[in-house]
């Protein structure tokens, strides 16, 4: 029985710029159906990553394969699956939304009219206002509208959700799941934390062109830190130095507690003082992403 190829897959895809290595080797695999979130600040390799699989550049060592297709030797055949938003929505500006839309499906090949109507009015999409008339946030929604519209079995979203009002982007949250529930595979670059927390399956955090950390949610807080916050009766005490403990103040007679590994040797020196409450909660994904940066690379997003 023959395995169903995977959306992406990239074997130590490396590029160059002349000195400069811009991404490093990327193992990378994400399955049909998967939402697959890719994080990383500016200059980190994102959209060198995107630019690649999209045949626009050329690897200097390694390769890319959309299902299981070159993308760089057999580009037709291998974006014939694939549909892309790019960060800035660079459009025909004497153009109008509905024109854009048609245009855009005759290009591709054929488009579902009918879903697309929907989208049109779920993010309330003028269309018969031409692209130089749109603020960015619009000329994003047509971009994700022709997208999404296409019921392409790869959607390549880098900062999709760029310019989008709060509304819009619970409405694009909806529609990703929805493409998820049909077997569609989302590769989601985006600087929105919170977004990549709610929709994806699992993430890859890039690092100065190299995958530093990959894993469902759940695997990476398991690598991570845990943060105990502990008020006091009185006085915050001085603990000493605990294994695997990092402790900061945490206001009037409190601290807080970074923990890595085994929370006992934390809750062993605590019985010996008046704990009035004490909290425990996993690390967000923005901790786990500032844990691989220490704020030296950069914001996140590019």
């Amino acid at each position: 029985m023959t395995s169903t190829p995977h959306a992406i897959s990239t074997e130590g895809l490396t590029k160059r710029y002349g000195e400069t290595v811009a991404l490093d080797g990327l193992d990378l695999r994400v399955a049909a159906g998967e939402v697959y979130g890719y994080l990383g600040p500016n200059g980190a390799g994102k959209t060198t990553t995107i630019r690649l699989l999209l045949g626009l550049h050329r690897p200097t060592a390694g390769r890319a394969e959309l299902f299981a297709v070159d993308a760089w030797r057999d580009p037709v055949n291998a974006h014939r699956r694939v549909a892309y938003v790019a960060g800035e929505p660079f459009l025909w500006p004497a153009m109008t939304s509905a024109e854009t839309f048609e245009f855009l499906a005759r290009l591709r090949g054929g488009t579902d009219v009918a879903y697309r109507d929907q989208l049109v009015k779920r993010f309330q999409v003028d269309t018969n206002k031409k692209i130089r008339a749109l603020s960015k946030g619009n000329r994003q929604k047509v971009q994700l509208v022709a997208a999404l519209a296409t019921r392409a079995n790869l959607l390549l979203l880098d900062e999709p959700t760029s310019g989008l009002d709060p509304l819009m982007e619970v409405a694009f949250r909806e529609c990703v799941q929805e493409a998820k529930e049909r077997g569609q595979a989302v590769f989601l670059s985006s600087h929105i934390l919170s977004e990549v927390e709610a929709l994806c399956d699992r993430v890859g955090i890039l690092r100065r062109g190299k995958l530093v950390d990959e894993g469902t949610l759940d695997e990476l807080r398991h690598l991570s830190a845990q943060t105990v916050e502990v008020t006091f009766a009185g006085p915050a005490p001085e603990l000493g130095p605990l294994p695997g403990v990092k402790a900061a103040p945490g206001g009037a007679n409190a601290l807080r507690f970074e923990v890595t590994g085994s929370i006992g040797p934390l809750i062993a020196a605590l019985a010996q003082h008046p704990v009035a409450t004490l909290t425990s909660r996993e690390p967000s994904l923005e901790e786990i992403f500032l844990h691989h940066y220490d704020g030296s690379d950069g914001h996140v997003g590019g």
